[in-house]
């Protein structure tokens, strides 16, 4: 069992619209690999919150872990293409996702089955109430249950506080180059790469960190190794929106089952790349996931 943190919104783009959030993409991509979820989040009492309440028990999401917020609307974003691939975010402020309650334990949450990976980021706790909810609710998780921090920080939405007290729950941590280059300098470290990789693995008692690199490639450390892949070529790049949380995705799995990085590492950049092939962080599809769902009950080969 999976438990999922955080906010689902509605990505605005110039043409058209697409529900995400970081959390509910890579929950989304979880539900459709089979992998048991909850995911716990807050909608406004609107129709974006309607329409987000229909997808979500359509997909078979457990409709009584998303609270209804009579006071704010539901979370939105909008989406600017900058022409070459990338995309400008702005996201808007006092959201439902912003007040987001815990009434239970992580571990009351999910009584059916053992808890094995609680997944929240950054976003969710850019208010200083916010921030200790989630903070005070991450700290009561049963022992034997391991926190992915995905990191995504996103302009006036974080400061050190946040990172640095989300840091002391990872036991895995994904993050991308800018991010990475952010905590150095918020740590004042001149250490080159690998060494403060290696430096922040020892000082948080990081199990595994997953650093993506856009065209240059994905990343994976350990405390006893340190593997690299490079990215193909991708063609037809419809956006790229959502492909960090399609990695995110694989990478769970492949640590929840144990996978050797490198195979984590070659499935989770083919669903990446696969993802910048389509409008949106989620497929409409569910075909689209056929293949992956061989690949990830096959051997270590795929």
């Amino acid at each position: 069992m999976v438990l999922v943190i955080g906010e689902i919104l509605a990505d605005i783009f110039p043409a058209y619209q697409r529900f995400g959030g970081a959390p509910f993409n890579f929950a989304y991509h979880l539900k459709q690999f089979g992998i048991p979820v909850t995911f716990v989040s807050r909608i406004g009492e609107d129709a974006l919150g309607t329409e987000i309440l229909n997808l979500l028990e359509t997909d078979g999401f457990d409709a009584r872990h998303i609270q209804v917020d009579p006071d704010h609307p539901t979370g939105r974003v909008t989406v600017t293409p900058d022409g070459s691939g990338g995309h400008s975010f702005d996201i808007h402020p006092d959201v439902a996702y912003d007040h987001i309650e815990f009434t239970e334990t992580p571990g009351d949450l999910v009584q059916k089955e053992p808890l094995e990976l609680i997944y929240f980021g950054t976003l969710m706790q850019r208010t200083p109430s916010a921030f200790l909810r989630t903070q005070a609710f991450l700290a009561k998780k049963p022992p034997h249950a391991r926190c992915f921090y995905d990191i995504n920080l996103r302009p006036n939405c974080f400061n050190h506080e946040i990172i640095k007290s989300s840091l002391k729950h990872a036991d895995i941590l994904k993050l991308n180059d800018d991010e990475l280059d952010y905590i150095r300098k918020m740590f004042d470290s001149s250490l080159p790469h690998e060494p403060f990789v290696e430096w922040l693995m020892t000082y948080y008692n990081i199990e595994l960190l997953a650093l993506t690199r856009g065209g240059n490639g994905s990343e994976i450390f350990t405390p006893a190794d340190h593997y690299t892949i490079e990215v193909p070529e991708i063609d037809q790049i419809v956006d790229t929106v959502g492909a960090g949380d399609a990695y995110s995705a694989i990478l769970a799995i492949g640590c929840l089952n144990d996978w050797p990085p490198q195979r984590i590492l070659s499935i989770g950049t083919a669903f990446a790349s696969d993802i910048c092939r389509i409008k949106g962080a989620v497929p409409d599809n569910p075909d689209f996931y056929k293949s992956y769902k061989q690949q990830l009950t096959g051997d270590e080969n795929g």
